[in-house]
């Protein structure tokens, strides 16, 4: 979709946070050494996905030596390695591994972006880098019409999807979800929001998150797009027929697992 591309072409060239520029920069220049003779990317790194997607995935912000280096969300990195790995399994992407921007990697019925376009030292954007960024995410969720699930990695991207929704005029929501693994909630317009610890090598080597907890999560977002897709198609008499959407209301679902 053209205007999706325009944002990423703007979202390349944003300098709206010093401090970030200043650090993705530095990053770029000094490199690490088992990558120095790789030309890093060094720029806010655009999101990636099919335009028609119906699963949106959000990230934190590229990894240092990740995204910042390739130029592409989850690219070159061990969050990486979890987040294709796991969309292949599930019929998301075409290959489970994602090493650099030309290696064939394509995703179907997903796309994914990011609460920060941009590396932030100790992984942390502050509040005013992530709501100078939301307005990327703001005019992405206007042009991707067909997202029906939302899986947030980590709390920072729950949050910012939240806040993104609100600046965007969607149906306000009576209760606000809590954030924990695998805690869900059906929003007033029919999208579930899904939750996930971010795949971070601080979350996997500690083992607060495991592979069979994150599959578990895009598991049930395969099961319901699925079960969207049966119940939209016509039935033996003309109705709607297929699988039938279990839905709760907006409070959300059981939790998994404590909040992090």
């Amino acid at each position: 979709m053209k205007a999706l591309t325009i944002i990423q072409h703007e979202v390349s060239g944003c300098l709206r946070c010093p401090r970030l520029v200043d650090y993705r920069t530095q990053v770029a220049r000094e490199k690490r050494r088992q990558y120095r003779e790789w030309d890093y990317w060094g720029k806010p790194v655009p999101s990636f996905g099919d335009p028609a997607a119906r699963l949106l995935i959000i990230g934190l912000a590229p990894a240092a030596h990740g995204g910042n280096r390739t130029g592409r969300m989850f690219t070159g990195d061990q969050s990486g390695d979890w987040v294709y790995r796991t969309l292949h399994r599930f019929g998301f992407a075409n290959q489970p591994t994602s090493q650099h921007r030309d290696d064939g990697l394509g995703l179907e019925d997903a796309y994914i972006t990011a609460a920060a376009h941009c590396v932030p030292p100790d992984n942390k954007p502050s509040r005013s880098e992530l709501v100078a960024c939301r307005p990327y995410l703001v005019r992405e969720l206007q042009l991707l019409t067909r997202v029906r699930v939302v899986v947030p990695l980590g709390r920072v991207a729950f949050d910012a999807y939240l806040a993104a929704r609100r600046d965007l005029g969607l149906p306000p929501l009576a209760t606000r979800p809590p954030f924990a693994h695998a805690a869900s909630a059906w929003l007033p317009e029919g999208t579930l929001l899904l939750a996930s610890y971010h795949p971070s090598r601080q979350n996997t080597q500690t083992g607060r998150l495991t592979q069979a907890m994150f599959e578990a999560v895009f598991a049930r977002a395969r099961i319901e797009l699925d079960a969207m897709h049966a119940s939209s198609e016509p039935g033996p008499q003309g109705g709607a027929g297929g699988a039938r959407r279990s839905r709760r209301g907006a409070g959300g679902e059981k939790k998994a697992c404590p909040s992090r």
